[in-house]
């Protein structure tokens, strides 16, 4: 019996290990098998089927910056920006205290991976701390006859083990407040895609008077070039 015990442990450990971590730079892998392995909260959600097609949504994954200002003007909440960073990663800020850099380590066509880094301002969560966190996050997605559909698993580690201690008599709030979040951006995205599918010029004056260069030139190329 005592023999059996490494082998399931070994099999528990592997069968946390998430099927896409092989597949990762060995930077990107160490990074992600670190945060599985601290993970603090684990959550997954699923969007209903959306009539976008999947290049749409392609478009919208591979253009942040047009994405946060497409996403402002379905006044979604919170309005997010978006800035591009010399080496090639991403970030968002609501401008109250919400924000988070991404960086795609993974593609294929159907599936994307981050490595996401957050931070909340004190009070943003209504926690009276800033948290910080690290999260890896799998973005499936694929069109089917009913539309489009996506897939989004998330592991977060908090930044430390004192706020790991400091967060504890608030972690079923983060953790529900977190999932709830995820869960309503998920299904945003896919929402925001159906609306520049089914009438993507309806964006151009909002963008126009928001007057972000970046936005409206990749608008321009994207959505209304002949």
């Amino acid at each position: 019996m005592r023999a059996l015990v490494p082998v399931l442990l070994a099999f528990g450990l592997q069968a946390q290990t998430p099927d896409f971590i092989d597949r990762l730079p060995p930077a990107a892998q160490a990074e992600a098998l670190d945060i599985v392995k601290r993970a603090d909260f684990v959550f997954e959600t699923k969007t209903q089927p959306k009539q976008v097609r999947l290049s749409t949504m392609e478009k919208l994954f591979d253009h942040p910056v047009l994405g946060a200002a497409m996403w402002r003007h379905c006044q979604f909440v919170p309005g997010f920006y978006a800035f591009i960073h010399p080496d090639g990663a991403w970030s968002i800020d609501d401008t109250r205290g919400l924000k988070g850099t991404l960086r795609l380590v993974y593609q294929r066509p159907g599936h994307r991976v981050y490595l996401v880094e957050g931070r909340a301002a004190q009070g943003r969560l209504k926690t009276p701390f800033a948290v910080g966190a690290k999260m890896l996050t799998s973005y499936r997605y694929w069109e089917a006859k009913d539309g489009f559909h996506s897939h989004l698993k998330t592991w977060t580690a908090l930044d430390s083990a004192l706020l790991g201690v400091l967060s504890r008599p608030f972690r079923p709030y983060i953790r529900g407040r977190q999932d709830e979040f995820i869960a309503y951006i998920n299904g945003n995205v896919a929402t925001f895609g159906e609306f520049a599918e089914m009438s993507p010029k309806d964006f151009y004056g909002p963008l126009k008077r928001d007057g972000d260069p970046i936005a409206l030139r990749e608008f321009q190329a994207l959505f209304m070039a002949k």
